[in-house]
C-alpha cells in the first residue's frame, strides 16, 4: 500500500466520522434538534426534517467511509450541506456579534465541507482503496 492510499483511507475515516457523528445526533435527539431547526430557520416540518437529514448525513458518510457508490454519497452530503448553511447558518441577519461569529463559522465550515465532498465527486481515481465498492 502506498502512501496515496493510506492518505486516502485515513482522509475518508476523518471525512466521514462528523456526519456519522451529526446523524447520531439528529436521529436519537429528534425533538431537540427539530426544536433548533424550528427557532432558527425557516423549517417546515423540523423534525421530519431532522430525520430525513440525519438519515442524508449517515447514508452520505457510510458510503464515503466504506468507499461504497461514494459519489452518491457526496452528492447526499452536498445536498444537505448547502441548503443547511443558508437556513441554519445566516450569520448576516445576526446583531450579537458573538452569536453572529459562531454561526459565520459554522456557515463556512458546512460550505468548505461541501466543496470537499464535491472533490469527491470529482475524484477520477476509481476504484478505491480499501473500499466494499
Amino acid at each position: 500500500m502506498d502512501l496515496w492510499q493510506i492518505a486516502h483511507v485515513i482522509a475518508r475515516l476523518l471525512f466521514s466520522v462528523l456526519f456519522l457523528k451529526s446523524a447520531y445526533a439528529h436521529l436519537t435527539k429528534v425533538k431537540m434538534m427539530g426544536g433548533y431547526a424550528k427557532a432558527v430557520g425557516h423549517v417546515p416540518a423540523p423534525e421530519l426534517a431532522t430525520i430525513v437529514t440525519g438519515f442524508m448525513m449517515l447514508g452520505g458518510g457510510l458510503s464515503i467511509l466504506l468507499g461504497y457508490h461514494p459519489r452518491i454519497g457526496a452528492g447526499l452530503l452536498v445536498l444537505f450541506l448547502v441548503p443547511t448553511a443558508f437556513i441554519m447558518h445566516g450569520y448576516w441577519k445576526i446583531q450579537d456579534p458573538m452569536q453572529r461569529a459562531g454561526d459565520e463559522a459554522h456557515f463556512w465550515k458546512d460550505i468548505a465541507l461541501a466543496g470537499a465532498a464535491l472533490f469527491i465527486l470529482a475524484d477520477p481515481r476509481w476504484p478505491w482503496p480499501w473500499t466494499l465498492g
